[in-house]
C-alpha cells in the first residue's frame, strides 16, 4: 500500500519528513503506515540528512506549584515550587511545557538526570519531591507519541547525585554519585532505552560523588567527582568507558584546574570531540582539545554568574545570573564558528526560579 496514494513512496517520506515534531502523535494516529514510518529509526536519520530535525532544548525548571492549598475564608496558601519541565526552539525562539509524568503531582524528583536517546527523553532518578528519598524511577516522554511511560527502575542502591549521559541514540550511562550512607560509589550503569533493560558496566578506577559526565567520540567521559573520604574535595582527573571494549581507559591526571568550573562542562557536537567549560577566573569559555584547554571565547560582561550550559549544533547556550540576581535572567548563545555572543531574550515566566504563577 502507497505511504500517500499516487505518490512514490521515497516522495512521500520527503514530505513525512517535514512534519513538526509537535504534530507527530497526530500524524501517526492517520493510519498504520504512517505510525509505523515516523517510529522507524530510518525516519530520524531521513530528518537529519535533510536538514528537517528540529533542535529541541529541554529544561527542568522550578515553577510555582500549580494546586496551591485553600483554606475556606482564607487565600490560597504558597506551596514550594515543584520541579517541571520545558521545552525551548532555539531556530524559532518558541517556549512550550511538557506536561509531568503520571504520578509526579508535586513534580519531577529533584536532582533528577535528564537524557535525549533518539526521539525520546528519559528521566532518572533524583530524590521523591515529599518525602526526599532517592528515587530509582525511570521516566520516558516520546516525541513521537507525545506519551509518557514508566521504564524499568535504575538497580537498586539509592544511587543520587550521579552522573547521567547517553549516545543520543539507543543508550543512557549513568556512573558515580553516593549511596542513602552518603558513601561514594565507583559503580556505573547502562541502560538499553528500546529494550528496557538495565546492564553491568564495569566500576570506575575511583569514587565519583557529584561527577559531571559527557559522551564523545563513542566514550563515555566521566569527570571530576569526589571520594567518600574526602568529601567536597573535587578530583582534577578524568577517566573514559570506550563502549566499543566495554572497559575503561586509564585515568588522566590533572586535566581540570583551578580555574576550569566542575560544575558546568559538556562535550562537543558531531565531529567535534572537544570538551568545554567555564573557566571562572578566566572569565571564558574553553575547549579541551587532547590534554590542552584553549580559550574559545570571553564571557558577556552582563553574565555575573553562571549556573548551566548545553550544547547543540556549533553553539553553546550559557544560563547564568543577570543584574537582578535572579537564575536565567542572563542567557547568551555562543557561535562557535564566529566566537560571537547572541543574548537570548527568555519570555516572562521561563526565568528566575518561580514561573507561571496561577
Amino acid at each position: 500500500m502507497e505511504l500517500i496514494p499516487g505518490l512514490p513512496d521515497d516522495l512521500a517520506r520527503e514530505c513525512l519528513s517535514r512534519v513538526p515534531c509537535e504534530e507527530f502523535s497526530s500524524v501517526g494516529s492517520i493510519c498504520r503506515g504512517w505510525k509505523a514510518e515516523i517510529e522507524s529509526p530510518a525516519f530520524l536519520s531521513q530528518r537529519r540528512s535533510t536538514g528537517q530535525s528540529q533542535v529541541l532544548v529541554v529544561l527542568a525548571q522550578a515553577q510555582a506549584h500549580p494546586n496551591p492549598a485553600e483554606r475556606p475564608g482564607s487565600p490560597k496558601q504558597m506551596l514550594p515550587p515543584v520541579c517541571l519541565l520545558s521545552v525551548f526552539e532555539p531556530l524559532t525562539g518558541r517556549w512550550t511545557d511538557l506536561p509531568p509524568p503520571p504520578g509526579c503531582t508535586n513534580g519531577l524528583p529533584r536532582f533528577c538526570r535528564l537524557a535525549a536517546v533518539g526521539m525520546e527523553l528519559v528521566v532518572v532518578g533524583g530524590l521523591d519531591p515529599v518525602t526526599w528519598d532517592a528515587s530509582a524511577a525511570v521516566y520516558i516522554y516520546s516525541f513521537l507519541s507525545g506519551k509518557w511511560r514508566r521504564g524499568n527502575d535504575m538497580p537498586a542502591c539509592g544511587r543520587i547525585f550521579f552522573g547521567c549521559a547517553s549516545d543520543g541514540e539507543s543508550t543512557l550511562f549513568v556512573a558515580g554519585g553516593h549511596d542513602t550512607d552518603k558513601n561514594a560509589l565507583r559503580s556505573a550503569l547502562a541502560y538499553d532505552v528500546r529494550g528496557d533493560r538495565w546492564v553491568p558496566v564495569p566500576d570506575m578506577a575511583i569514587e565519583r560523588d557529584e561527577c559531571r559526565v559527557a559522551f564523545r567520540g563513542g566514550e563515555f567521559v566521566v569527570v571530576t567527582g569526589y571520594t567518600t573520604d574526602v568529601q567536597g574535595k573535587f578530583e582534577r582527573s578524568v577517566e573514559a568507558f570506550d563502549v566499543a571494549t566495554w572497559s575503561w581507559r586509564p585515568v588522566e591526571e590533572n586535566i581540570l584546574d583551578n580555574r576550569t568550573s566542575r560544575r558546568v562542562c559538556v562535550e562537543g557536537g558531531p565531529g567535534d570531540d572537544s570538551l568545554y567549560a567555564l573557566r571562572k577566573s578566566a572569565g571564558d569559555v574553553a575547549a579541551l582539545r587532547g590534554s590542552a584547554w584553549r580559550s574559545v571565547a570571553n564571557l558577556p560582561a552582563e553574565v555575573t554568574s553562571r549556573n548551566h550550559m548545553l550544547r547543540w549544533c556549533d553553539k553553546l547556550m550559557v544560563f547564568g545570573w543577570g543584574s537582578k540576581g535572579r537564575p536565567n535572567d542572563a542567557v547568551f548563545v555562543l557561535d562557535l564558528r564566529s566566537s560571537t555572543w547572541t543574548k537570548m531574550e527568555i519570555p516572562e515566566g521561563y526565568s528566575g526560579y518561580q514561573t507561571k504563577m496561577n
